[in-house]
């Protein structure tokens, strides 16, 4: 485990959509390059994040070889990253209080920077901002970013009573630090939606072996 210099950052990895454009099942575990997309989305978080867990809804045995605990939303319906970023909230509050801050990062992104979590922190402080998500190409990464742990009552609310659904409306309510990366050699953020993406990431896997 490497030293970090940022505050204790509990880590989610999101894994609770529907994967329909795959045909249902979960995208974190198609294979890249011989390895799950989840395995290469452990390697790259675990050593910026004090701890990992996974965030899913169903049968938590399929995730069993990974060795994390997986934590499932409590809105019920499906409705969305932002009832796994509150889950994960909650369980860090009860499990782990030393830390304040979680970092989430959706389960089928295996390209992830290494440097995550000391930018967003890094920018996070620099702009005074309340949260702080992942940037790239032009567009934001609202489910990649920071969240602080003592938000979980606000977003409770206004996923329960306001029945909000979407990342960025809630993030505007905050002063928020968007960080951008890269695309070259190849996006950090890249993520396997369908089939075809698939294919691409065998080839930008090689990419990111070679940098």
């Amino acid at each position: 485990m490497v030293t970090i210099s940022f505050p204790t950052t509990q880590g989610v990895l999101l894994a609770g959509g529907l994967a329909r454009r795959m045909g249902g099942g979960d995208k974190p575990m198609r294979t890249i390059g011989g390895r799950t997309i989840l395995e290469r989305v452990i390697a790259r978080l675990s050593p910026q994040c004090s701890g990992l867990i996974l965030n899913a809804n169903g049968d938590p045995a399929r995730f069993a070889a990974f060795g994390l605990q997986v934590v499932a939303d409590d809105v019920p319906g499906f409705p969305g990253p932002l009832a796994g970023i509150l889950a994960a909230l909650d369980w860090t509050a009860a499990n782990r209080p030393e830390a304040k801050w979680v970092l989430s990062a959706a389960g089928d992104c295996p390209f992830l920077p290494r440097d995550l979590v000391a930018r967003l922190h890094d920018e996070r402080i620099a702009a005074n901002a309340e949260l702080a998500v992942a940037a790239s190409g032009g567009q934001s990464h609202p489910v990649i970013g920071l969240w602080r742990v003592g938000l979980r009552d606000e977003l409770r609310h206004a996923l329960v009573v306001e029945d909000l659904r979407k990342i960025d409306r809630w993030t505007a309510r905050y002063p928020l630090a968007t960080v951008t990366w890269p695309t070259e050699p190849l996006d950090p953020f890249f993520n396997a939606n369908t089939v075809e993406d698939i294919a691409e990431a065998e080839r930008l896997a090689a990419l990111d072996a070679a940098s």
